[in-house]
């Protein structure tokens, strides 16, 4: 990793309001398009935060800018002693396809090979504890995908996210070493869970690429888990589900993978194993069933003749990414299934929620939801809100855990 130059005034200026808001992504937005531009939100005043409706929590840190300075220095350090990388939207080598989804992050943190973000990329997802079957399938997935050129990126989580890096990084070739991403749902300088500590240090020794959209020293928590999902889904050109219970994160990562207009791919299995309902869940809603690696190849393949992804060479040289036609095709041989334990479920109906206060700029939209669903022509018509900003803020509601999604019906839980 290259030793960055110091950071511009406007950089410090996004870091600042990204820091102050502690990464909340609305909040940022809300001040970028209220002020224009990262350096006048910054040196606003207060009161002018206040007024925009801005947590309490953000205008009290933005009474501190010694504090703000003081922790954009220590990025500063750390960059310059290259213990990660950062990027920022308008650099060339941000990720173009995140700049495409409803919400990209101003920046992203790095650590390893940032030209992995350009390349067209794969996500495979699915249970923190698949059965032996699925940590087989998906490891050999993630193998044969990596050899035929894409980039296999996953969340970096127990159970499938981590066989689907560990299949990306099983290549002995150099050319087809470090295919892979993973998106971190904590700070780019904190591992979780830490007994993955082995698994980061290979990804980025190999020439794969962990991010993360959350400040440095950012601990794990429920809500950051979700959010680092969309990025997941914005990144690659393709989700694929190989097991999955119908309450799952992977569901998330496979339903903004639909809203974004890209394929859904989901693996069955047996009708009695519960751990793979999310997948028969997401076959029956849409999804499409796939048994093999090349059959997912073969639709994504047709997406990238639409799409201007370019695959950059280790100096740095521009070259088309890759085509099916003259790609490797690897063997893939699943192993037979063995039986899978039978554990318990609680469907969508008997899941009870926890009180959660709804944020007082999302009251309006979660009123207008009821217990029966509405789809989202209905709730434009009833609340008057473009379709961005209603999707936004539906997305919100959603990883406060609030709300559902049914059969593209939008429903309280």
């Amino acid at each position: 990793m290259a030793v960055p130059a110091l950071l511009t005034d406007d950089q410090r200026a996004i870091l600042a309001l990204w820091f102050e808001v502690n990464a909340s992504l609305s909040a940022y937005h809300k001040l970028i398009t209220s002020f224009g531009h990262a350096r006048l939100a910054w040196q606003a005043k207060v009161e002018a935060w206040r007024q925009l409706g801005l947590h309490h929590t953000h205008l009290k840190r933005h009474e501190q800018p010694e504090q703000t300075r003081s922790s954009i220095d220590t990025i500063q350090k750390a960059l310059t002693e290259g213990r990660y990388g950062l990027l920022f939207a308008d650099q060339p080598d941000y990720p173009a396809q995140l700049l495409e989804i409803y919400d990209p992050p101003p920046l992203l943190f790095y650590r390893g090979n940032r030209l992995r973000l350009q390349q067209a990329q794969i996500a495979i997802v699915g249970s923190r504890k698949p059965t032996a079957h699925a940590q087989k399938t998906t490891f050999d997935m993630a193998q044969y995908l990596a050899q035929a050129g894409y980039i296999v990126t996953s969340g970096l989580a127990m159970g499938v996210d981590k066989r689907a890096h560990s299949g990306a990084l099983s290549q002995v070739e150099s050319d087809y070493q470090g295919r892979t991403v993973g998106v971190m749902g904590t700070g780019i300088d904190v591992n979780y869970p830490n007994h993955h500590d082995r698994l980061f240090d290979q990804i980025v020794e190999q020439g794969g690429c962990i991010i993360s959209e959350l400040l440095p020293h950012t601990q794990p928590h429920k809500h950051t888990f979700p959010r680092r999902n969309r990025l997941v889904a914005g990144l690659s050109l393709a989700t694929i589900v190989t097991e999955a219970k119908v309450q799952s994160g992977s569901l998330i990562t496979a339903r903004l993978t639909s809203e974004q207009g890209k394929q859904v791919f989901a693996i069955p299995s047996h009708i009695d194993n519960s751990n793979a309902e999310g997948c028969h869940h997401l076959i029956r809603e849409g999804a499409t069933l796939v048994y093999h690696p090349q059959q997912v190849i073969e639709d994504v393949n047709n997406q990238l003749a639409h799409v201007n992804y370019t695959d950059r060479s280790a100096n740095g040289a521009d070259a088309p990414a890759f085509s099916v036609n003259n790609a490797r095709r690897p063997s893939f041989q699943p192993t037979a299934e063995g039986q899978a334990p039978i554990t318990s479920h609680q469907s969508p109906s008997n899941i009870k929620p926890s009180a959660i206060a709804v944020p007082e700029h999302l009251t309006a939209v979660y009123e207008q939801l009821d217990w029966h669903g509405q789809d989202l022509d209905a709730l434009i018509t009833a609340t008057k809100l473009a379709p961005p900003q209603l999707i936004g803020q539906l997305m919100e509601l959603e990883l406060l855990g609030v709300i559902g999604v049914q059969g593209g019906r939008y429903l309280r839980v």
